[in-house]
């Protein structure tokens, strides 16, 4: 089975977002991955609603809108309205997580959870079965291009093994440092969902980069 890609448009070139978006829409993305951070809960800021808004506007993939803020839950509205198709909210920033999972699915988004690379998958084995997407940080959250982590690979194969006792239907998708060097490795520990921001935005050909992280097999 081909793995899930989502683009993260936070590579992409702020000064053409709409050509950017177009191309997304010819690609064989899955997803555009929108990295919402507040310079509060990760120490950097990107864009907010309005940009989030834009992006719908030109787009025809489902928004994956990755919320890397503090206090969630007072703008779970706000991004559903503004296009958002699923929400992650972080597990380090919300007090009470099944609430504000309840809170994203009766808004009509699907519901996303993400976890940083030293947070146990293990958290999540009481709400694993209300979450539709784990959002795996495989790089400190915050910046792009960062390095991959190796430990990643073990925590695929825990939550993989939780999800299938569990007999939830979650999605993993791996945020931070894919590449078509190790996406075989971790489609094969479990994964489902690649997001890939500067390894497809900085390449010679976005859309061929693309197509070949859909082609990835298993190993």
């Amino acid at each position: 089975m081909s793995p899930l890609v989502a683009p993260s448009i936070l590579a992409a070139d702020f000064a053409n977002l709409q050509k950017e978006v177009e191309m997304l829409n010819v690609s064989e993305a899955d997803y555009i991955h929108v990295d919402i951070m507040d310079g509060v809960f990760v120490p950097n800021i990107s864009f907010g609603i309005p940009v989030t808004e834009a992006i719908y506007r030109h787009a025809k993939k489902p928004l994956d809108v990755h919320l890397m803020i503090v206090n969630p839950d007072n703008y779970l509205e706000s991004f559903r309205n503004a296009g958002a198709d699923i929400i992650s909210v972080h597990y380090e920033a919300c007090t009470h997580l099944h609430r504000t999972l309840q809170a994203i699915r009766n808004l009509g988004a699907k519901t996303g959870v993400a976890i940083n690379p030293h947070t146990p998958v293990e958290f999540l084995t009481d709400v694993i079965q209300d979450i539709d997407l784990v959002c795996m940080m495989s790089v400190n959250p915050g910046f792009g291009g960062q390095k991959f982590i190796e430990n990643t690979y073990s925590k695929i194969s825990r939550l993989k093994h939780l999800i299938l006792a569990k007999g939830a239907k979650t999605k993993i998708e791996i945020d931070g440092g894919v590449t078509v060097k190790n996406a075989s490795q971790l489609l094969s520990a479990g994964a489902d969902v690649f997001v890939a921001g500067s390894f497809v935005f900085n390449s010679t050909d976005p859309l061929a980069m693309i197509r070949e992280l859909k082609g990835i097999t298993l190993v």
